[in-house]
């Protein structure tokens, strides 16, 4: 942005928005437009990877093979997302605008951060997202925004994308628009009349983290939001068994995203607020994005940012509440004094270390239940060992074959020819079952 850009913008920022000097604000759009379409997107693709919350699973399936128009939610399609099939899905991953009336303290496109400012048009993000899925580049778009005039005003802009997208050019593949909460909830709702998934940022995982870091941004009014998608998705089903006609809402659901280590909230505060959301707004999916240093950052966040294995262990925990049957004291059990869920080993390890009095348990009998809760076996190893049973006695052999490493399991399984005796209680299993840190070769 140039000198004077900024200076228009510093000063429409300071005003609300009953008081904006419209000349001012026009001179400011037509100049932000008159930038690149080449600038724009390196400025605001790379504003985007912030957000973690992109998998395009879920969805109904849409093909232009034989019913005509552009595009398709299926298939191998700058961003990539995996499906839980594991196929990989290619996303355009823009900003609208990484201009921003809020002044969040942990966001990079903050009121007062200062970085290079662009804006696209709606029809420039359209002609955008065609350029590149007939180029073979992507399969989707996932589109987020900072907030520029005012909600409403930014809302309208995202939902015409996705409007001419589907109308305008029968455009048939994969949509998530990320939707703000302050925005007219009959705007959020034309919003999932065309996109394929819809998406609202809950930011931190306490109340008293974003009265902190967000001042600006209301956990009500959050929540609020989420509970209108989810009536309306819930709405839209019950229409769907009654009139196959009726017009798809959000098909693929609506997700949320958690910054990790901005504030003071332990892992058991997150895994406990992301059940809450999951039961209350039966989302399909809670992102979790390790807070990042930011330029110019506030005096009120982290030097550095937390290890990036923290990330990763709550979404292992996710995964234990949504598909091992897990509890979420169950997990939190796992995490040591101060909440935190351990580094070295996995949550479910970390578990089953806390409660050895249920183990072993015979691969043989068990029901699937617990032997989902044995550390090293996944759901489809379980229903294969389940199914194998069934027609003969199950060796440790045979579990072998059907998880990376057979050492994790054979302390918590008793199998035909196999029982662990004193393993099982072994003072030193941890260190035993954790993995080992290898020094690397400088020159190999």
């Amino acid at each position: 942005m140039t000198n004077s850009l900024k200076i228009i913008w510093d000063e429409l920022s300071e005003k609300p928005v009953s008081a904006l000097d419209v000349p001012r604000l026009r001179t400011y759009m037509e100049r932000m437009a008159q930038l690149q379409i080449t600038e724009k997107l390196a400025i605001l693709a790379d504003a985007a990877k912030y957000d973690a919350s992109c998998a395009s699973s879920g969805t109904v399936k849409r093909s232009s093979s034989k019913a005509g128009g552009i595009g398709s939610t299926e298939g191998m399609g700058i961003c990539h997302a995996y499906a839980p099939d594991g196929r990989c899905i290619s996303l355009l991953k823009i900003l609208l605008t990484n201009s921003c009336i809020f002044d969040c303290h942990y966001c990079i496109n903050r009121k007062s951060s200062n970085v290079r400012r662009a804006m696209f048009t709606a029809k420039e993000v359209v002609d955008l997202t065609l350029s590149f899925y007939k180029r073979n580049y992507i399969e989707g778009l996932f589109l987020s925004s900072g907030i520029i005039k005012s909600s409403n005003y930014t809302m309208e802009q995202i939902v015409e994308v996705a409007r001419s997208l589907r109308e305008d050019h029968d455009f048939r593949g994969y949509i998530h628009l990320k939707t703000i909460p302050d925005a007219d909830p009959e705007l959020l709702a034309a919003a999932g009349r065309y996109a394929d998934r819809l998406s609202i940022n809950v930011e931190l995982p306490t109340h008293a983290g974003l009265q902190r870091l967000a001042p600006e941004k209301s956990e009500a009014r959050i929540e609020g939001a989420m509970g209108g998608l989810k009536e309306e998705i819930a709405d839209n089903k019950d229409a769907k068994k009654k009139y196959k006609s009726a017009p798809n809402f959000a098909p693929a659901g609506q997700s949320t995203q958690m910054i990790v280590g901005a504030d003071a909230a332990t892992d058991g505060d997150i895994v406990f607020k992301a059940n809450s959301l999951y039961d209350r707004f039966s989302l399909r999916r809670v992102y979790y994005s390790a807070f990042s240093p930011i330029p110019d950052a506030s005096a009120v966040l982290p030097l550095k940012r937390p290890p990036l294995m923290r990330e990763h262990r709550l979404y292992q925990s996710d995964w234990l509440m949504r598909f091992y049957g897990f509890a979420p004291a169950e997990v939190i059990d796992a995490a040591d004094a101060d909440g935190m869920l351990p580094l070295d080993i996995d949550p479910k390890l970390a578990w089953a270390l806390k409660s050895r009095a249920m183990f072993p348990l015979d691969v043989n009998r068990a029901s699937r239940d617990l032997l989902l809760r044995v550390p090293g076996l996944g759901v489809k190893a379980v229903d294969s060992l389940i199914r194998a049973r069934k027609w003969r006695r199950l060796r440790l052999e045979d579990v072998g074959r059907l998880t990376v490493s057979v050492a994790k399991v054979r302390p918590f399984l008793i199998a035909e020819g196999w029982s662990p005796g004193s393993l099982t209680d072994a003072q030193d299993l941890r260190a035993l079952l954790a993995p080992k840190v290898e020094q690397l070769e400088l020159f190999a």
